[in-house]
């Protein structure tokens, strides 16, 4: 009897988390819609940003596009201001976030993250020419930039000495514009982003050894919207799994930087 009675609990549970999963509507809802909008920063290489044509491209594009095939959706990405991002997402200007957003506390707090698909980190970019500093231990009384709204303005806290000025951008190519003509001594940035930016200008910049954060990247989605969320991590873990996302990785970074078990 107890047995019998233990059995039917556990079918009862399970129907009703099956319930809540697809209870919320938000997988039928982009189903029906036939599409999943992205809210991004199109000026976010290599994640996501604009060739001179005008086209989109990156290494989030390519994974949610993929993501986008396997489920049978279309993907439409939305630009939008990356200082108010998660304003936007609740106001339900798009369904999910998808453009190298870090995973913290706070954030968190806010909205539903999948598993980390990248980890990142927080570097510090200094002028090539500038031999004052050698290590992110040199970075004393220094005017430092960053990027409104971005991880980079928890990162500057943990520098070992709190710069006398920070100044933040709306996007990291006009950080490094202001670091070129001296303005200011360092950009903190997004270890992806900063090397990309370096190696399209040899010659301009360097990376100072170390990160002063290590950070994984996720998807954010609202707080109801279980299933979606659900739909879009079953997809990355089968996409990891099969190596596919490995694949979109050495294309944009030259290894695969997916892997969890390196997390």
């Amino acid at each position: 009897m107890k047995k019998t009675l233990v059995l039917c609990i556990c079918i009862l549970l399970s129907l009703v988390a099956a319930y809540a999963f697809a209870g919320d509507g938000s997988w039928e809802h982009v189903k029906k819609s036939g599409k999943l909008v992205i809210g991004l920063d199109d000026a976010f290489p290599p994640m996501g940003y604009r060739q001179a044509d005008g086209k989109l491209v990156g290494f989030d594009i390519d994974a949610a596009e993929e993501v986008g095939k396997r489920l049978g959706i279309k993907i439409e990405w939305q630009p939008t201001a990356w200082e108010g991002v998660i304003h936007s997402l609740d106001a339900k200007k798009f369904d999910c976030i998808w453009n190298g957003m870090t995973i913290t506390p706070e954030r968190a707090k806010e909205v539903a993250f999948t598993k980390p698909y990248i980890m990142d980190g927080q570097i510090a970019v200094v002028n090539f020419k500038d031999k004052r500093f050698k290590g992110l231990k040199d970075l004393k009384g220094v005017k430092a930039g960053t990027q409104k709204g971005s991880s980079g303005l928890e990162a500057v806290k943990k520098l070992p000495t709190a710069p006398t000025e920070l100044k933040e951008y709306e996007d990291y190519p006009k950080a490094l514009l202001d670091l070129e003509a001296g303005r200011i001594d360092v950009v903190v940035v997004d270890n992806v982003t900063g090397r990309d930016m370096i190696a399209k200008r040899p010659g301009k910049f360097k990376i100072l050894p170390g990160m002063i954060s290590k950070e994984p990247f996720g998807v954010a989605f609202r707080k109801g919207d279980i299933s979606l969320r659900q739909k879009v991590q079953q997809t990355l873990d089968k996409m990891v799994k099969d190596g596919s996302l490995a694949k979109i990785s050495r294309k944009w970074f030259a290894e695969d930087i997916t892997n969890p078990k390196k997390f």
